[in-house]
């Protein structure tokens, strides 16, 4: 039998009451998660993994083209005018399906990186929460940074890498890349192993501060709509208006970073001599502006992203708290 002591601990946010086992019991049952839940976390990192390949496949063609602006040095003139004529040339020169090349990447990666980011996130917040279970911004900015840290070096760095490379290769002469298998094997076998880790420094960068944001933003954001009430429910539409807050907010934050993580990780990468290289290049032929490339594609795709992922987590733990008893 287990024996419930509090019942303050809470999902990531405190929103989601559950009770915790004493020390005698765990040898029985796991801990409650961040989340508020045991066994099923991984469970909930799948599900959110899930949701978010659902909305790659949807709105892959804006990441498509944020890559391809990120990649399009300053030159006269440069090769594209505008997402518009991006988008114009791409369909022109490759079909529709020119849009979705690099897809594959990023969905093999969808549920690996999610467990990563949201494992990551409820080991660190539960060493981090309160005598009541809650979790404030500054440690929430913490553990979300620990957690896009996390995903950058086990997941994302690789899985952006294939996927800028084959972006890349479709405006060659010459494409080499037939498909994602095939791809990858001829990058380990070129570049070895490190081929599909470069620009884990701006990787590792982005990620950290892309999490650090969304899990400060958002963990505000809940924090000051529950008020004094830490039971006060919470709707999806709300939920997906604070996640889409939240990822605007790591756009306009982290864009720089993702310019330059973009250029170290494309097919004229041995032009940097490393990350910092690759910024004062750019700064020095481009200048400043150059940082914002593909904001407005990269906007779309993270404020839809970013609300799903949340939306779907937050209404999977409510169903999950429902059926999972831990007492």
């Amino acid at each position: 039998m287990l024996h419930t002591v509090s019942t303050a601990s809470r999902s990531w946010v405190g929103l989601h009451p559950v009770p915790i086992v004493c020390a005698p019991c765990q040898l029985h049952s796991s801990s409650p998660s961040a989340h508020g839940l045991g066994a099923p976390k991984m469970g909930n990192s799948g599900l959110s993994g899930l949701a978010g390949g659902i909305e790659i496949c949807i709105t892959f063609p804006t990441e498509y083209v944020k890559t391809q602006l990120q990649l399009d040095e300053k030159a006269n003139p440069p090769r594209y005018k505008g997402i518009g004529d991006c988008v114009k040339q791409t369909v022109r020169d490759h079909g529709i399906r020119g849009l979705y090349r690099g897809l594959s990447s990023l969905l093999y990666g969808s549920i690996p990186k999610a467990a990563v980011r949201f494992g990551m996130f409820e080991f660190l917040s539960n060493q981090m929460r309160d005598e009541q279970g809650r979790l404030d911004s500054t440690r929430g900015l913490i553990c979300g940074l620990g957690a896009g840290v996390a995903e950058a070096v086990a997941v994302v760095c690789p899985m952006e890498t294939v996927k800028v490379k084959f972006i890349h290769d479709q405006t060659s002469p010459n494409p080499k890349y037939r498909g994602f298998f095939h791809g990858v094997r001829e990058i380990v076998r070129e570049q070895g192993l490190k081929g599909t880790y470069q620009g884990l420094t701006a990787t590792i960068l982005k990620q950290g501060s892309n999490q650090a944001i969304r899990f400060f933003v958002m963990t505000s954001l809940k924090n000051w709509y529950k008020g004094d009430n830490p039971n006060k429910a919470m709707n999806p539409f709300v939920t997906g208006v604070f996640g889409a807050l939240a990822g605007a907010a790591s756009v306009f934050g982290n864009t720089p970073l993702d310019v330059v993580k973009t250029r170290m990780q494309g097919l004229e990468a041995h032009k940097y001599k490393n990350t910092w290289d690759c910024a004062y290049q750019i700064m020095k032929h481009e200048g400043p502006l150059a940082f914002y490339k593909g904001t407005v594609p990269r906007l779309g795709r993270v404020c839809l992203d970013v609300a799903i992922v949340f939306i779907i987590y937050d209404e999977v733990v409510k169903f999950l708290n429902k059926v999972w008893k831990t007492d």
